[in-house]
């Protein structure tokens, strides 16, 4: 009896051939060799996350049995998909591996070489032992684990050198040490004098491994070995543990637990010492169970997604964002958004005039009040400086920080820390809920009225990110989503279940939770009403994650009765377009390049009046029922069309847009005809809009 078809796609398993995707691009030869070398860093930093949240999660949920299999949707259950995962982990690793290779002859071609301690000529020895003594033999303290009864604690996410010592008089008797490389804190990549014309540099590890005489110089070895391994380590916080807890008291908790979590994942080199091998298991309590991988000399590949620049003869220069063609300086930004709507596109459009946005609200007299959502923010964060000076400008200020945005908990702790010194009130969350919505209101008093204006967004408020990846900021005074805007602030400030009823006020702005899934699930129906008809029906959506099963449900009902679905998905995606039972098969891609796909898109044809919105929400059970999200309609007939323009280019895309098919194979879309590549057509497009603009001199 064959097996039956599963609905979907594993989301883990998804997520991995997203992965699987950031690698093709480091395997792309028509890739800037830097470029490809940030891709393997990418990749290992996404895969160092996914271990430390999902496959975390799915162990505790293997742990606790079979229980919440059904409560959890997955059609597999948590076992076999921690399985699943090892064997694609593995086989992406090799993968990985043979790329790196090949990047290394490349590094070759263009005179560049990673020298290991073992190939240093005199002068280079000489270089490297300066170099430890000033910079670096501070940082380094050699944990001596067999002496210890219990094992030093190991820090998640740093490298440790693991060494063997030995004597010369006695081979047998051997001693064994862990050295953590201080590459948290100091450059990893350190350049070496090189014949001319030619870079060498040598990592900090193989710094160490030359000095290692040195680091143990009182104790008697003249042999030693030392390979590189790492430890990833479970980082959920688990925030409904004790409610007795105030949310910061549980999150400052979870960070020190997250720090002390349970391995996941042990890496080492596979040249290591057996004996230490065996050891190091035995001591950080690892299990055969557990992931345990072999791999090469390098660890940490996240460290080269900031390779030294300047040692490359072909520079990758991105192309500089430039001003929306109604906000060329100098304009006032706040004059131009209360008489028409203004649609950005990051990281294409300059992110300047959000920040200008708000600097003109600090200084504005007849500002009264500045109220905005915050996720995650730069490291020396313009939007916090613009108001700070609001609130000392005399404004009243309010913050909605995200505490619980994952990895940037500590960070906004900080900032919390100090808006609050400003005197700015911050709203630290919703019990049980994320607040993932991206919004900003200002209010102003001039001549006796109360003028209202701000924006809804699909990314962070982070003018370093808005450099990469790839959003829209609604810039707006419509009044009816400034309505909304203050409906939500009110929620958002006195978050009772009782006061649910402000989100569900809301007329013009799609709410999660309650109002964004049935409204997006009417829309896809009435496509299926009018398809039933024989009318055109289509929809189109942009996101980052479709893993919802009622909206994948209702996607699989709307092919059945011939909706032309096109989905362009960057990284999870669960639903299985290949079906004969579809009237009309979807059309469905993932475009990786050198932007970070983020924004989300949804246009519904709507018998040729498409309905077109942004969203801050990927359609995931997370987001649409467990979060606080909004969605826009795009109603400005000018940004609409820009944004309908936008998301074709993108469907036309034959360069860098991957199939998204039932097997996850990461398929190239057919290169026929004219090559288009969606990024580059996207900065022609809007650079085109803007200098029209200054030609005509229009408004």
């Amino acid at each position: 009896m064959a097996k039956p078809v599963p609905k979907t796609n594993v989301r883990d398993i998804s997520w991995l051939s997203f992965n699987a995707r950031v690698l093709q691009e480091a395997n792309d030869p028509t890739v800037p060799l830097r470029e490809r070398l940030r891709f393997l860093g990418i990749f290992s930093n996404n895969l160092d996350e996914f271990f430390r949240v999902r496959v975390a999660t799915l162990r505790r949920m293997a742990e606790l049995g079979s229980k919440l299999q059904h409560k959890m949707h997955l059609e597999k259950n948590p076992a076999q998909i921690l399985e699943q995962i090892q064997q694609t982990v593995l086989q992406q690793q090799n993968e990985f591996n043979r790329i790196w290779a090949h990047v290394q002859q490349d590094l070759k071609k263009e005179r560049i070489h990673l020298v290991t301690e073992k190939r240093l000529n005199r002068e280079q020895k000489r270089f490297v032992e300066n170099y430890f003594e000033e910079e670096i033999r501070s940082a380094v303290i050699p944990l001596m684990i067999e002496s210890n009864p219990n094992m030093p604690y190991l820090r998640e996410r740093s490298l440790y050198l693991a060494v063997s010592m030995s004597s010369s008089k006695n081979a047998y008797h051997r001693k064994y040490a862990l050295i953590e490389v201080p590459a948290h804190n100091k450059r990893r990549f350190i350049k070496l004098p090189a014949p001319a014309g030619q870079h060498h540099i040598i990592l900090m590890e193989d710094i160490l491994r030359h000095c290692l005489p040195r680091i143990f110089s009182f104790m008697g070895y003249d042999t030693f070995s030392a390979h590189i391994i790492k430890v990833t380590k479970d980082a959920e916080i688990d925030l409904d543990s004790d409610i007795s807890s105030t949310l910061i008291q549980k999150i400052e908790s979870g960070l020190k637990n997250r720090r002390k979590g349970r391995p996941v994942r042990f890496i080492y080199d596979k040249e290591i010492d057996a004996g230490l091998l065996e050891y190091l298991i035995r001591r950080l309590n690892i299990s055969r169970r557990d992931y345990i991988t072999p791999g090469g000399r390098i660890h940490n590949f996240r460290h080269f997604m900031d390779f030294p620049p300047d040692v490359f003869s072909t520079k990758t220069i991105r192309k500089k964002p430039f001003p929306h063609p109604l906000l060329q300086q100098p304009v006032r930004v706040s004059e131009i958004v209360q008489q028409r709507d203004v649609l950005l596109h990051f990281p294409y459009h300059s992110y300047e005039a959000v920040i200008e946005l708000l600097r003109e609200a600090a200084m504005d007299t007849d500002v009264v009040e500045i109220k905005i959502t915050a996720y995650r923010l730069a490291e020396s964060s313009k939007v916090i400086n613009a108001l700070v000076n609001a609130a000392r400008n005399g404004k009243k200020v309010t913050v909605m920080l995200e505490l619980r945005a994952r990895f940037d908990e500590e960070a906004n702790l900080e900032w919390k820390e100090r808006l609050e010194l400003e005197g700015v009130r911050v709203m630290v969350g919703v019990p049980n809920m994320k607040v993932h919505a991206k919004l900003c209101l200002i209010r102003k008093r001039s001549k006796g009225k109360t003028v209202q204006y701000g924006f809804v967004s699909t990314g962070n408020l982070n003018e370093s990110t808005a450099r990469v990846y790839g959003d829209h900021c609604l810039l707006t005074a419509n009044r009816n989503i400034m309505a909304d805007i203050n409906r939500m602030f009110r929620y958002l400030e006195k978050p009772l279940v009782s006061r649910m009823k402000f989100l569900r006020q809301c007329k013009t702005l799609l709410v999660s939770p309650t109002a964004m899934r049935a409204r997006f699930t009417e829309l896809i129906n009435n496509e299926i009403r009018n398809a039933h008809k024989g009318l055109p029906a289509a929809v189109t959506i942009k996101m980052n994650s479709l893993s919802d099963d009622a909206m994948i449900t209702k996607l699989y009902e709307a092919a059945q009765a011939g909706v032309r679905l096109r989905l362009i998905i960057r990284g999870i995606f669960c639903m299985r377009p290949g079906n004969k039972k579809f009237k009309e098969q979807p059309y469905a891609i993932s475009i990786v390049d050198q932007y970070l796909e983020h924004s989300r898109v949804l246009v519904f044809h709507n018998r040729g009046n498409e309905k077109v919105f942004l969203s801050s929400a990927d359609w995931m059970v997370r987001n649409l029922d467990h979060r606080i999200e909004a969605a826009a309609e795009i109603t400005h007939a000018e940004s609409r069309q820009e944004l309908l323009d936008y998301v074709s280019i993108q469907l036309k895309d034959n360069n860098k847009a991957r199939i998204l098919d039932n097997e996850l194979e990461n398929r190239y879309v057919p290169r026929k005809g004219k090559l288009l590549r969606s990024q580059v057509e996207l900065y022609q497009y809007l650079y085109q809009k803007t200098v029209n603009h200054i030609e005509t001199g229009s408004h």
